[in-house]
């Protein structure tokens, strides 16, 4: 079989098997976070904590939540990477540098996974499983539990409560992530994975040498680490390693794991608001953009330009061979699409062509399909952006779902845009022109400045992959990327969750012949537009100076 011929099977294999996905699951999501039934484990988990499960909350109340489980989860998680040392399972190493702790602890709980280390070299059994595994379930709920509440603001009128913080995260844990996780832990664990407690084995090579090979818990982290669009990765070469990725069938399955939760959320949304067809036009865009992304990336490494790459038939530098050029371009689209990060082939080593989708799709906001439940919510908020502007075509006040857009709600929408470039552009800008991080680029010039742009892009939309190349472990990168991390995660969740409590108290408004129809074809298009305009040419003259400069070089 020809390398084409299996790359086409791949894609439409994925497709259909998110298509089978997309309705049980999606409605199975909307079931947990709606029915009023608590599970008996649930109940007593809402004893221990002190919350009453069935009273909802006020959106600055689910704010605070929000933002107090997520600062305990930094401090606990900090303070267990410094102390590793004193800890069982540590496999004797130390804990972390204040710097690095500070940045991996912030990674783990904006749902980023940035890494500046090597995991099998610096953390030992019991940090990985207790720490970074836990948080990959509850930075992934944080994400669908704000969602959850955005679409209450469109299906709940009169009223100043969005739902409850504890329950919702509970649910999404125990009802949702854990669940599927173990079921794909096995599943991966059977084809090959490893899933142990053991240290390192030294072990003799042919060629005489000694080798220490590592173990641990690895399949069921790469579980979560894909479903949670986590994508931190138990080793340092992530998912090209074959511990964690070894079979061609385990890659396709891992890009499928980062990608049907997200890809199944829009039926979430069309099923809350009562209307499927809502559902439909809003996968309808994130599919547009993940075909024509992935088609891109893989169209620029099987055709790349110079006389020895295209003698080879493909850029295959920096890549698996087990998994082969189509394969690697299906998975740097797909987890650059989402906030996952876990990667098969280096990114460092792409074609220019390809370097400069991985980042334009990081810039798009991860919105198609995005990230466990930010993607959705960053997609809908692009949609009210899209009505305003049909809105003012036709002279209007915009309405989407039965509910005015007026300038409180556009207000949030615009200041939920403008966030993540200003973090990017500006962190970007500063490390450039500071010579001493300018220095930390492998490469210079226009791959040079792509290194950094990757770095801030990937860090602010909590994405957590790495261009490679630059040195990041440093204490000013480790901080910069750090406060990148957290504002490009708990900022635009404050926009969300307030225009989410401006929703919920509106009355609906009755559909007219004149309300914009914004489940068909035209607003598809509508919509696909403002994402390219509003969002993508915002970044143009960075990416001009990156990856389009060096591909015209």
């Amino acid at each position: 079989m020809s390398s084409t011929l299996a790359g086409w099977l791949q894609a439409l294999a994925l497709v259909g098997a998110l298509a089978l996905c997309y309705r049980p699951l999606g409605d199975y999501i909307a079931k947990l976070l709606t029915t009023a039934k608590h599970l008996k484990v649930e109940r007593g988990l809402y004893k221990v904590i002190g919350v009453d499960g069935d009273a909802d909350q006020r959106w600055p109340s689910y704010l605070r939540s929000v933002l107090a489980f997520s600062a305990v989860s930094v401090v606990f998680l900090y303070a267990f990477l410094r102390l590793q040392d004193k800890l069982m399972l540590s496999l004797g190493f130390k804990g972390m540098a204040p710097h690095s702790a500070w940045n991996t602890a912030i990674s783990f709980v904006t749902n980023t996974n940035w890494q500046d280390y090597g995991g099998e070299s610096t953390l030992g059994h019991l940090v990985q499983m207790a720490g970074l595994a836990v948080q990959n379930f509850v930075s992934a709920a944080v994400g669908i539990a704000v969602v959850a509440t955005l679409i209450r603001g469109f299906t709940r009128s009169k009223t100043d409560r969005v739902g409850n913080f504890w329950v919702d995260l509970t649910r999404i844990v125990l009802r949702l992530l854990l669940p599927l996780s173990i079921v794909f832990a096995l599943v991966l664990v059977a084809n090959g994975a490893i899933e142990n407690l053991h240290g390192f084995h030294q072990v003799t090579t042919l060629a005489g040498d000694t080798q220490s090979i590592p173990g641990g818990p690895v399949a069921s982290q790469e579980a979560i680490k894909e479903l949670g669009t986590n994508g931190g990765g138990f080793f340092n070469a992530n998912s090209a390693h074959p511990f964690e990725n070894p079979t061609g069938f385990t890659n396709w399955l891992e890009i499928f794991l980062l990608l049907v939760i997200s890809f199944s959320l829009p039926r979430t949304f069309g099923k809350m608001v009562g209307d499927h067809r809502q559902g439909y036009a809003i996968v309808s865009v994130m599919g547009l953009f993940w075909v024509a992304s992935s088609a891109a990336l893989t169209f620029f490494e099987t055709h790349p330009a110079g006389v020895a790459l295209k003698a080879a038939g493909g850029a295959m530098e920096g890549k698996e061979v087990r998994f082969g050029l189509w394969a690697s371009s299906l998975f740097a689209s797909s987890t650059t699409l989402t906030s996952t990060g876990a990667v098969d082939a280096a990114h460092d080593s792409l074609t220019p062509g390809g370097g400069g989708v991985t980042i334009f799709d990081m810039m798009l906001g991860e919105i198609a399909p995005g990230g466990t439940g930010s993607g959705l919510y960053g997609m809908l908020i692009l949609a009210i952006v899209a009505v305003f502007v049909a809105g003012l075509m036709v002279g209007r006040t915009p309405e989407y779902l039965g509910k005015k857009l007026g300038g409180r709600e556009m207000k949030f929408a615009s200041l939920y845009i403008l966030t993540t470039p200003a973090i990017v552009l500006i962190g970007a800008g500063v490390a450039i022109a500071l010579p001493g991080e300018r220095a930390q680029m492998l490469n210079s010039g226009a791959h040079g400045f792509s290194e950094i742009l990757y770095a801030f892009t990937s860090a602010a939309n909590n994405n957590g992959s790495a261009f490679g190349g630059l040195t990041v472990n440093t204490p000013w990168y480790d901080t910069a990327l750090g406060l990148a991390m957290v504002l490009g995660r708990f900022l635009p969740m404050v926009f969300v969750l307030a225009l989410a409590g401006s929703l919920a108290q509106q009355q609906p408004v009755p559909a007219t012949p004149g309300t914009l129809p914004t489940h068909k074809p035209l607003f598809v298009g509508l919509l696909s537009g403002v994402v390219l305009i509003v969002v993508g040419l915002t970044y143009f003259p960075a990416l001009a100076l990156g990856p389009l400069a060096e591909g015209l070089h």
